[in-house]
Parts: C-alpha cells; structure tokens; sequence
C-alpha cells in the first residue's frame, strides 16, 4: 500500500473512532495552555491536571507568575519531572512574555523564544489556542508515525515533515490529538501486540510487527 492510500485510511479510522476530540490538557487562556504544555514534558498529563489547579489559583498570567516567584512555583509543582527547571523556566519566560508585551501570541519566533518552550510546545499553542495548522510530534507520534510506516522514525523533526506531507494541512491539529489519544487508548509504547491493533494489524510492515514481538 503506498503511505499516502495508508494516510488516508488511517485518517478516516481516526475521525470514525474520534469526530469530537477534547484537549488533554485543562486551561483557560493560550498563556495558561503554555505552562501546561511546557509542564507536560516528560510528565503524564494526568499528572499535570492534577498540578496546574493549584499553580493557575495563584498564577495564570504571566504578570502573577513573576509575582509569584521561582520558590513558591517549585513547591506548587513538586510533583512534575524537572521541577526545578521548569519553574526557573516559567518564571524566565513570563519576564519575556511581559518584556513583549504582556501577551501570548501567535507568533513562532516569539513562543520559540521563551524559556522551556521548543518546538513541539510551541506548535501546540499555534494549533490548540489560535487555531493555526500545526502537527506537533511528541514521543507518542513519533512511535505511532514510525509503527504505522508513515516516517523511517529517524529523528521528530523527519517525522513532522513526513505527517504534514501525507495529511492534508487542515486536519494537522486534529490528528495530532487523535494520535494521541489512539496512541493511549489502542496503541500503547509496551506489550503491544500489534496484530490486534486496528491500524497497526494492516498498517506496520511484517518486518515491525516482527521485531516488536520480539521486545
């Protein structure tokens, strides 16, 4: 099957099993779903609702982030990998969000200019909080975009070109959230046996399904 009859088979599985598709992360403002993102590296998002309740009652702006300072926002978010760091880096990039002018924007330059916000982060918020087509690749993807035979999973910045080739531009920011959530719900990194995927069972080469039933 050539990867983009596969594209399209995958996209239609992917709008039956998911037409309205809700944001694994909780927030309330593009500024509020930065430190969200940013927190979620590395971390569940489960994890990171559970946190961001508490952080956002005392600092959903980037003015009330300084206010609150490093200290108070690693004792909040404790429980998140890389604490430390994340909350230097919070606190650095709410400076540079007011240095800016006090906003979030739909800017690349600008998101990828703050403290602890790289690409995939960056891509969310164009996507998720000003609706601009992006595909954000997260570990999940790259797997899936690999299992699927869609990317040779070299690194993510080939698995993003590769995703935005075989999927029309305007569904980029819907099926980086239904592979996400496919990836948790039918698709999972361990003890997946991929003969009994949906996608997977016709979608990953002999070879893949091979070398991970071997793992």
């Amino acid at each position: 099957m050539k990867r983009q009859d596969k594209a399209d088979r995958i996209g239609d599985i992917l709008d039956d099993l998911y037409p309205e598709i809700p944001i694994p992360l909780d927030h309330h403002s593009p500024y509020t779903l930065l430190v969200a993102v940013a927190l979620s590296a590395q971390t569940t998002d489960k994890k990171v609702n559970q946190v961001t309740p508490a952080l956002f009652a005392e600092a959903d702006t980037p003015e009330r982030m300084v206010e609150l300072g490093v200290e108070k926002i690693l004792e909040i978010i404790r429980e998140i990998g890389l604490a430390p760091t994340k909350a230097r880096n919070l606190w650095t990039a709410a400076n540079q969000i007011i240095d800016g002018g006090g906003e979030v924007i739909a800017d690349w330059e600008f998101l990828e200019s703050l403290a602890g916000v790289g690409h995939k982060t960056a891509s969310v918020v164009m996507s998720q909080a000003f609706g601009v087509p992006a595909f954000a690749v997260d570990t999940h993807i790259h797997r899936l975009g690999a299992r699927w035979g869609l990317s040779n999973g070299t690194n993510v910045e080939r698995t993003e070109r590769d995703l935005k080739a075989v999927f029309p531009r305007e569904t980029w920011s819907d099926r980086h959230l239904q592979i996400i959530w496919f990836g948790r719900e039918y698709c999972p990194a361990r003890s997946h046996d991929l003969l009994e995927c949906p996608i997977c069972s016709w979608a990953a080469t002999k070879k893949r399904i091979n070398e991970e039933a071997r793992r």
